[in-house]
Order: C-alpha cells, then structure tokens, then sequence
C-alpha cells in the first residue's frame, strides 16, 4: 500500500511538473524566431501581404517573424507542411482563400483538412482582384477586350499563379461569365506570372491587386477593371467588371494566419493580438489599402467563421467554372 501511495504521489508529482513546464514555456512564449510558411512563391501578391504585416507583427511579439516559402500545388504543399508541425506556436502558416477553401473545391486531395488540421489565429484583409492586359493588347477598356476575344476564340492565354489559386478560378469564371475562350497557362506563383505577362509570353490575367497593381502603376501593364462589386479605394479610377460589361461578376479574395490544430489558446490569443496590432498601425494598412487590400483582422473565433462559410461559397464558384484538378 506504502508502494501504491508513493507511486500515486510520484504521478501526481509528474503530471504538476508537466503542466507548470507547459505554463512555463506558454508565459515565456515567444522566446525564439517564429517561422511563418508562406505557402506561395517570393514576390507574388501573397507573400508580399504576409511580409507586410508580419514585420510590424514582429515588432508586437518581440521576436522576429521569418517567412519560409513553400510553394506547390496552389498552396497546398506548404499548407500540409504546416498543418503537420508541432503545435507550439513556433511554425505558423499564412493562408488564403485559395488554400483554406478554393483548393478543397478544385483538388480530389489536398493533404489536409481546412478546419480540423488548424487553429484559426487572425484574419488579416479582403482582397481586391484586377485583371489586366500586356501593353501590347490593342485593347483599353473591357468593351474592347471582350471584343477582341470574341474575334479571337482560343488565341489569347491568361496566365495564373498556379492551378487552384484565386487568379486560376478568376479566370475560368470570366470565361464562362463572359462567354469567352482564353486558354489558361498555370505558373509557380504571382512573381513568374507577371514576368511573363509583362514580357508579352501571356496576354491577359485576373490577379489579387498587391501582386498586380504595382506592376500597372510602373507602366508594365494596363488595368481594365477589379474584380469586386464595388470600386477599390486605392484605385477609384478603375471600374468594376459589372459597371464595364460583365453584369454580376464579384469576386475578392481573403488571407488570414493559422496555427496547428492543437496549439494552446495562450499561445493563439498572443499571436493574434499581435496580427492585429499589426494591422493597426497607419503605415501597415496605408501600404495595404494602397495595393488593394483591406485590413480587416478580428479575433480567431471571426476566421473560423469565416472560413466555414466560404468553403461551401467557393465551392459553388468552383463548380460553376468547371475547373477540377485531379
């Protein structure tokens, strides 16, 4: 019985250690660099937001926020990657509409579960897209690209940042909504996108506007339209696709910060308080409102909401465009 007793304490003893160890290291939590997975391409429009608000969201957790891209498959390489790290706040993923909804409509596998696998963090901002057209299309306006489609069926191609991303389900839904034949030619991301539409290798695409807009303000490319139902405010000069000819047409994209699914509340409480100090700050959302997206942030409960939500709405976008990658 002595034996039973001291064994029992010895237990106890443990399981107290345990849990003071775990209170110890969530309170003195963040006390090393936190890996942020980026899972797009450098310099397409994803990995741009997220490095804008991860360097003021640095500066709030008082440890540096590194970005590690991890592109592949529209975004689902680097989210399994994330979804499969240990859940103790140190490895952090960044995430879209594409990855945590489009790409559960779109591929028969994407290695993870959008709810299951991940703790909701912050959402960061709505997204506005823009479609644009090399400088050497004789188009200026979206009467005359329609135009010029319907004269020139299957000739011109639409780059995208990869099968699965907002840029590919944009335009397969311009296609059907305008009756229009453009063929599709997929890249690794943004970046390698807009490379070659600005070199004229592909004549047109419907892009989020951080990876595109800076590309129209240097005179790379001419805009035509966004993609929303209302004007962008960073760029009121542009008309909306239904205003310029393409009734109904709204379409914007999100992006937000998860954690792994079993990452303590401390831990995802202090993330998110500082995303959204992050997004507080008048030269984040400045350099934000200016490439077309708008900060929203909330608390994690918000983007569990969120992402519940748009699943069941992009995959009626999906369907709708006939886009399937299997």
């Amino acid at each position: 019985m002595a034996y039973g007793r001291t064994a029992l304490a010895g237990a106890f003893l443990f399981a107290v250690s345990l849990f003071a160890g775990s209170a110890q290291a969530q309170s003195d939590y963040p006390n090393k660099p936190i890996r942020l997975i980026v899972p797009f391409a450098p310099g397409g429009g994803g990995d741009t937001l997220a490095r804008s608000v991860s360097m003021a969201a640095s500066e709030a957790l008082g440890q540096q926020v590194v970005v590690d891209n991890k592109p592949g498959a529209g975004g689902n390489v680097g989210s399994e990657l994330a979804a499969r790290s240990p859940a103790d706040g140190y490895t952090i993923l960044y995430g879209t509409n594409g990855t945590h909804a489009i790409n559960h409509a779109l591929y028969a596998r994407t290695g993870f579960d959008a709810i299951k696998d991940f703790e909701p963090v912050s959402r960061l901002t709505r997204i506005g897209g823009i479609v644009v057209v090399t400088k050497a299309m004789p188009v200026n306006s979206v009467k005359e690209l329609l135009d010029y489609l319907r004269a020139n069926p299957g000739k011109v191609n639409f780059g995208s940042a990869g099968n699965g991303t907002t840029s590919h389900v944009a335009g397969e839904m311009f296609k059907q909504v305008a009756n229009v034949d453009i063929v599709h030619i997929p890249y690794r991301g943004n970046g390698p996108a807009m490379v070659d539409l600005t070199a004229g290798q592909v004549q047109m695409m419907i892009d989020v506007m951080p990876a595109a807009y800076p590309h129209v303000k240097s005179g790379n490319i001419r805009a035509l339209a966004v993609t929303t139902a209302t004007r962008v405010p960073g760029a009121p000069e542009l008309p909306t696709l239904a205003e310029a000819g393409v009734p109904g047409f709204d379409m914007s994209a999100w992006d937000g910060i998860w954690a792994p699914a079993g990452t303590s509340r401390a831990i995802v409480d202090r993330l998110n308080a500082a995303f959204n100090k992050a997004l507080e700050s008048p030269a984040v959302r400045e350099r934000l409102v200016a490439m077309g997206a708008e900060p929203v942030g909330g608390k994690p409960e918000d983007l569990g909401r969120h992402v519940a939500t748009e699943l069941a709405r992009w995959a009626e976008v999906v369907k709708k465009s006939g886009a399937r990658i299997d």
